[in-house]
């Protein structure tokens, strides 16, 4: 992932950490539907302390039918779960049947951006209009990630760039996008640095010396969520009541 760190917390911080792949997707999809182990193993039909061995351990190897019910509990697919999907782009799913796109306010937009993750900017640089993605965090409200002079990234300083920030679910075919146009600058103020520095969620991915850190002060956010329209029940219909 390209350079930037993100915040939230001290990257001192120590989190608690399953085992392997497969136990770190489950912990973080049950989280993203905010469901206790216990939850998701009534749901899957397992005893809790089987679902504990399989995110904390990393010898785990589950049979398929294990998967099977994972996948259903979690609302997500088995190909998903075991991590066969890291190589290829999100979104390759159905639509489905009754979509909307739905505009996001602006308070919604600012929460989905949230204190920090991945995301990508838009920049034109010197070989052309580039799309990046960066790990970035979000401090008072200023958007900010990290990379190093030189690069393409830091070809946004100065320049009016565009942010994006999405998420697409692919077991449900919906997602969304928060976009944020603005101008980005770099911190300078020591203390700002400093601030952002002991803020960011982690090192940057990409690895190396980075420290050039980049504001975007935003001046324009809009976002947009895919929605499934929810189906008429016949007894419900005006018509049919007329």
């Amino acid at each position: 992932m390209a350079d930037t760190a993100s915040s939230g917390t001290t990257a001192r911080t120590e989190r608690p950490r399953p085992g392997g792949d497969l136990g770190r997707r489950l912990v973080r999809r049950r989280k993203e539907l905010g469901l206790t182990r216990a939850d998701t193993a009534d749901r899957a039909g397992m005893s809790c302390s089987y679902l504990r061995y399989l995110e904390e351990s990393s010898a785990a190897i589950p049979g398929r039918s294990a998967l099977l019910r994972l996948a259903g509990a979690l609302e997500t697919g088995m190909t998903a779960l075991t991590g066969g999907e890291a190589e290829v782009p999100p979104g390759r799913e159905q639509a489905a049947r009754r979509a909307q796109l739905v505009a996001l306010s602006d308070a919604e937009c600012r929460r989905r951006l949230g204190t920090h993750g991945v995301g990508r900017i838009a920049v034109t640089t010197a070989d052309g209009p580039t799309v990046l993605p960066v790990n970035y965090t979000v401090v008072d409200g200023t958007i900010a990630f990290r990379t190093a002079p030189a690069t393409a990234p830091a070809e946004a300083l100065g320049r009016r760039i565009a942010f994006e920030v999405d998420h697409i679910d692919e077991a449900m075919s919906r997602g969304w996008s928060v976009l944020v146009r603005g101008r980005a600058r770099q911190a300078g103020q020591l203390a700002m640095v400093r601030r952002l520095t002991e803020q960011a969620y982690s090192a940057p991915w990409a690895g190396g010396s980075r420290d050039l850190w980049v504001c975007v002060d935003a001046d324009e956010i809009t976002g947009r969520e895919i929605r499934e329209i929810p189906a008429i029940d016949p007894r419900d219909d005006p018509a049919r009541r007329a």
